[in-house]
């Protein structure tokens, strides 16, 4: 029977849907337009799933042959959906735009049933490629190319979120390989392929939510005790730094301009960093950032970008740093010294601010 016959072939795949969809009932960290965008994905990779086990058991039926050319352009045409219905979902403030590309694919693929400009069917029923039999992955592989370099612009841009990201890149361009590899088979593979690495991802932005600060982004101070305390030997700085006058906005303008002002300089720290530096708001306008085997000239380079970000906005902060040439200094010496530094900074600028820096800090 084919319903049973489906049911064994993507047994695994109705388990991950099904666990994925369960997930998304309890959490409480996504927004609820990409919980509902993700319930979509879901219901269009099990769709797919299906489109294509009916294409391959009709491919075995004479009788059904003027179907197969639909079903084959369906499926051509879902792949692109499907990556642009995943840079919708995870990746913010994305316009529906990025939907046009696969659209116009859609287009060409069925333009292909009477034309074969993308594929045909012969006499035996094999399917052909046609002069732009390549077009659809192509399309994928751009897709594919935009999904990864959004998701590391919108990243920290540390070790614990590329190496995800990698993981996510490897698993997508297979579908663009392993077609040419094993043949057909891998379009019973694709539908797997898809929702695996999507849940897989969404557990690890689960996790990630855990080490976040929700109203920067940055690495909370939670993250940062764990962080200090795995190989302390590596690391090479300790900088702190703390906003001015947050105390004035937040007495004066209210607590929603405080927390845009926090926001806005965060998003300067996060900009201004670089690989092995990571950025944590350990408290209300409290930034510290630990640098990892990287030298005092590096450190003094990420202080004056830092600077050079806050000075574009409305804004200001003081930094100070603690230095250790061979990270055998204690790390609580250094977070000690960098921020009687920042301290001092903080000082010298209500000093010349003519700021009481007792009610405005």
């Amino acid at each position: 029977m084919a319903v049973t016959e489906y049911v064994v072939q993507n047994w695994a795949l109705i388990l991950v849907l099904l666990g994925f969809a369960t997930s998304l009932i309890s959490t409480v960290f996504l927004e609820k337009k990409v919980v509902i965008r993700m319930y979509e994905l879901i219901a269009e990779v099990l769709i797919l799933s299906v489109i294509v086990f009916i294409e391959f058991y009709l491919a075995d039926r004479s009788g059904f042959q003027p179907v197969r050319p639909y079903l084959i352009a369906v499926r051509y045409s879902a792949t692109p959906f499907l990556v642009a219905q995943i840079i919708y979902t995870i990746i913010k403030k994305q316009k529906w735009h990025i939907f046009i590309p696969a659209i116009l694919l859609t287009i060409v693929d069925f333009i292909s049933i009477p034309t074969g400009i993308v594929f045909r069917l012969d006499e035996t029923g094999t399917m052909k490629r046609g002069p732009l039999g390549l077009l659809p992955y192509a399309v994928v592989g751009v897709y594919c190319i935009l999904l990864i370099v959004l998701m590391i612009r919108h990243s920290s841009k540390q070790s614990t979120e590329i190496i995800p990201i990698v993981y996510f890149g490897f698993a997508f361009f297979s579908g663009i390989i392993l077609p040419f590899l094993i043949g057909k088979g891998y379009a019973g593979l694709f539908c797997a392929t898809i929702a695996i690495s999507v849940f897989v991802y969404y557990v690890f932005s689960i996790l990630q939510v855990t080490k976040k600060d929700p109203l920067t982004g940055l690495l909370n101070r939670q993250a940062f005790y764990s962080d200090i305390s795995s190989e302390p030997e590596e690391i090479s700085a300790i900088i702190s730094i703390d906003m001015n006058g947050l105390k004035i906005i937040n007495d004066t303008e209210g607590h929603t301009a405080g927390d845009k002002a926090i926001s806005t300089i965060a998003s300067c720290f996060l900009r201004a960093a670089k690989r092995k530096q990571s950025v944590y708001r350990v408290g209300g306008d409290e930034f510290v950032v630990v640098c990892r085997k990287v030298s005092e000239e590096e450190v003094l380079d990420l202080t004056r970008r830092i600077q050079e970000q806050v000075k574009d906005t409305p804004y200001s902060c003081s930094v100070g740093y603690c230095y250790s040439s061979d990270g055998k200094r204690p790390i609580d010496e250094l977070i000690s010294e960098s921020d009687a530094n920042m301290y001092a900074e903080k000082q010298l600028y209500y000093k010349e601010n003519n700021i009481a820096s007792r009610t405005n800090r």
